[in-house]
């Protein structure tokens, strides 16, 4: 709707305050911020004063809302809530019950014990004084309402994809809170993730039973890779009563999460679905970061360390640390950052090149010649092009529909011992270490672990309230509920040209591998676009 359009027929002198009907506010409004200003300078102009009724703020609204209040012509206040879905949406007389969690000696000191239904957290929370308040969500936590009685609740936890440190403590936390704050007994672990649902797979899961797993590596209920059919597992939800399902997992896991949620509510059952977000590359969107993200650093120093040993021990020694990173080199960077002993940093999102002038060889030759050796750390996606480029492979995908990477480690580090052998007088020790699995396998550490309590908690919250088809995870430190296409529509990627990439290249000196060719074809395009607005301005 073009709404300066709408108002085109108004006088020039100043009439009374406008206000639209709320059936026209309840509906989703999109203004592009051009619009915003043309509304402004319009307004402005003739003197005009509207008033627009924000939606109402409920549980039921589900869609996307943009809020618009003009109060003044000038200042623009737009309002977006990212709304998960609640089970009254498909079933509306779905009986409510006080939540028990008041009368828990625990949280009897605690001042607010529940949220206020009209708390959101802020997407963005670094704004200039015009902007607009923008995207929100939904703050997690207890409700004073749940759409659940205790003995009533059949749950079920399940694991897929690959592991993660931190998983059995998210496990333990949801199985120890549905018991401990909401009194459920009947929670049932699905063994080996999504075809556990049809294969009969199952075990009874306590706060006993689970009491000790979270000194554990890996995932106590085991976990695979594809094995998603929405039909067969919703018609095992449905046989066996269950009523709460919660799923960890990364990217693929969450994607289908969102389908049984949505084959859920076809066929209208009171089924509350949660997702939350499982990924060791913490490139996952929109939230702050990904659990088992932290031990994963710290287990990365041990490796680095290492090779950092090993090659100052030998002369011209280059280490070649391989860490996790498909698509994301978060991991890497902070590696890197925190040990500071690392020379250079590969990742998904820079590409580098071999040979030539600010080439990684040229680089190496010059720290040898400073140090006498070097440290490398590369995240598994990087440099894919090449090594594809020269194996000639096709684009193979495992069970979970992720691309297959080569191993880009023993690749570089044969590059590397290539061309140094031409340099008789500069022989390399080589010192290649892959502590992939080694990092993987560990449990959480005491910083993961807190944050497993408070996501697990969350969707334990979150369920009981009768949302459903969401996830969780903190958006600037507050935590809340996401809809699950906002986690998966793009994958969390470093950001090259950001503050934290700069601080790392100001760390190691490393070059900034733009290619001579590359850099004379950017400096042409500029040159090119700098001709256009110079014509365009005369």
């Amino acid at each position: 709707m073009d709404l300066c359009a709408s108002f085109s027929s108004i006088s020039n002198k100043p009439p009374p305050p406008l206000s639209l009907s709320s059936s026209f506010s309840r509906h989703q409004l999109s203004l592009h911020p051009n619009s915003l200003q043309l509304l402004r300078s319009h307004f402005s102009h003739r003197g005009h004063f509207i008033r627009i009724p924000p939606p109402p703020f409920s549980r039921q609204n589900n869609l996307p809302l943009l809020h618009t209040r003009v109060s003044d012509p000038t200042q623009i206040d737009d309002f977006v809530l990212e709304d998960v879905p609640h089970l009254t949406n498909f079933l509306p007389d779905l009986p409510s019950y006080p939540n028990p969690l008041q009368k828990r000696q625990a949280y009897s000191i605690v001042k607010n014990t529940f949220v206020n239904p009209e708390d959101a957290v802020a997407q963005t929370i670094v704004v200039q004084k015009d902007s607009p308040r923008g995207v929100h969500f939904r703050r997690a936590g207890p409700r004073e309402k749940v759409y659940f009685k205790a003995e009533e609740v059949r749950a079920c936890i399940v694991t897929c994809g690959g592991l993660c440190p931190g998983i059995n403590t998210v496990i333990r936390e949801i199985v120890c809170g549905l018991n401990n704050m909401y009194g459920v007994q009947d929670v049932l672990g699905i063994e080996e993730g999504y075809k556990g649902f049809y294969s009969k797979n199952t075990m009874k899961l306590t706060p006993k039973v689970v009491n000790d797993i979270h000194k554990l590596g890996g995932t106590f209920l085991r976990t695979s890779r594809g094995g998603h059919d929405t039909n067969k597992i919703v018609d095992n939800i449905e046989d066996r009563g269950i009523n709460q399902v919660y799923i960890i997992g990364g990217d693929g896991t969450q994607k289908g999460a969102s389908l049984i949620y949505e084959e859920v509510e076809k066929r209208r059952l009171q089924v509350a679905v949660a997702g939350i977000p499982k990924t060791i590359d913490n490139d996952i969107a929109v939230i702050d970061k990904s659990f088992g993200f932290d031990t994963a650093v710290e287990e990365a120093q041990r490796a680095i360390n290492a090779a950092h040993v090993e090659v100052n021990s030998v002369e011209n020694g280059i280490g070649i640390v391989k860490l996790m990173g498909r698509y994301s080199g978060f991991i890497a960077m902070y590696a890197t950052l925190a040990s500071r002993d690392v020379d250079c940093c590969l990742i998904p999102e820079s590409s580098f090149y071999l040979e030539g002038r600010g080439g990684l060889f040229e680089f190496i030759e010059q720290r040898l010649k400073e140090n006498g050796h070097l440290v490398i750390v590369v995240a598994e996606g990087a440099g894919q092009e090449f090594v594809a480029a020269e194996v000639h492979t096709v684009g193979e995908k495992d069970a979970s529909g992720n691309k297959l990477l080569r191993d880009v480690g023993p690749w570089l580090s044969n590059k590397i011992k290539d061309h140094f052998t031409q340099f008789p007088k500069m022989a390399v020790n080589m010192k290649y270490i892959d502590p992939t699995y080694m990092i993987r396998a560990i449990p959480s550490n005491a910083s993961d672990n807190i944050y497993c309590t408070l996501l697990a908690h969350s969707a334990v919250h979150g369920a009981m309230a009768g949302y459903s088809g969401f996830t969780v995870g903190p958006v600037n430190s507050r935590h809340a509920y996401l809809p699950i296409a906002r986690v998966t529509e793009r994958p969390n990627t470093v950001e090259v040209k950001g503050r934290m990439w700069a601080r790392l290249l100001e760390s190691t000196n490393q070059p900034s591998f733009v290619t001579p060719p590359d850099q004379q074809r950017v400096d042409k395009e500029m040159i090119k676009d700098t001709n256009k607005i110079n014509i365009t301005s005369t």
